[in-house]
């Protein structure tokens, strides 16, 4: 594995060109478990274990290492094609809104990452029309807020606030229990993300980077981990 080299410890992480993430800044890597109700639905998150890891330190892009999640250089020896691909537009330039009476509905489906926890009842654009009635509100809050890659979020129309998880900087590999596959790498807390040509990503307090090495939305997950039947090694 190559080295990180860097006397800046802001939390960032930095793209390589088709390589890994480099990740600086002491950020603490956790697992995290997408676990499913009594109907098999998507519902709420499972904190796995902390993993060791030093104040810097290199995340597997291209699917292969055989150090999941970590980097090995098995993307030099496979060639990876790690283009990204992705839209450079904030995210509000790029979202439908979907109106309700107390909520508006944000959405851009190409950071869709495909966890599912929007479909429990419906689609959710469809209940958002119902958001008057405080069950139907709360229900799409819960839905909303425990999305990973930030495809969807809330505007509240009675305080003209933004709604949003607090959370702290952190980046969860996520396991998709319900399924059986392994899921991306779900970036929180607003850690700033370096494209490979050093460009700034927009900073969001909820982001999945791709880590299946299939997204053709690099660097961001677009779900293909389900079509490909992405296994880390959990579901040996």
């Amino acid at each position: 594995m190559s080295e990180l080299n860097s006397t800046n410890d802001t939390p960032r992480i930095v793209i390589q060109k088709d390589g890994p993430y480099d990740v600086y800044g002491g950020i603490a890597l956790r697992m995290q478990n997408i676990m499913a109700n009594a109907d098999g639905k998507s519902w709420e998150w499972e904190d796995g274990e902390t993993l060791k890891t030093e104040s810097s330190y290199q995340l597997c892009r291209c699917g292969q290492s055989s150090t999941k999640p970590f980097c090995d250089d098995t993307h030099l020896k496979i060639e990876f094609d790690g283009t990204e691909t992705a839209s450079r537009l904030p995210y509000d330039q790029q979202a439908k809104k979907f109106e309700g009476p107390t909520l508006t509905l944000g959405d851009v489906g190409a950071l869709c990452s495909n966890a599912r926890f929007c479909s429990a009842f419906g689609k959710l654009r469809n209940l958002i029309l119902s958001s008057g009635d405080p069950a139907v509100r709360a229900e799409v809050i819960r839905e909303v807020m425990n999305c990973p890659s930030g495809r969807l979020t809330l505007h509240d129309k009675t305080n003209d606030q933004d709604i949003e998880p607090h959370l702290e900087p952190l980046i969860s590999v996520v396991e998709d229990i319900p399924v059986g596959c392994s899921g991306p790498l779900w970036v929180q807390g607003g850690i700033t993300i370096i494209s490979e040509n050093g460009e700034q990503y927009e900073t969001r307090n909820r982001v999945t980077l791709c880590r299946c090495g299939a997204s053709n939305n690099k660097p961001f997950c677009d779900g293909s981990h389900m079509r490909m039947d992405f296994n880390d090694g959990l579901f040996d």
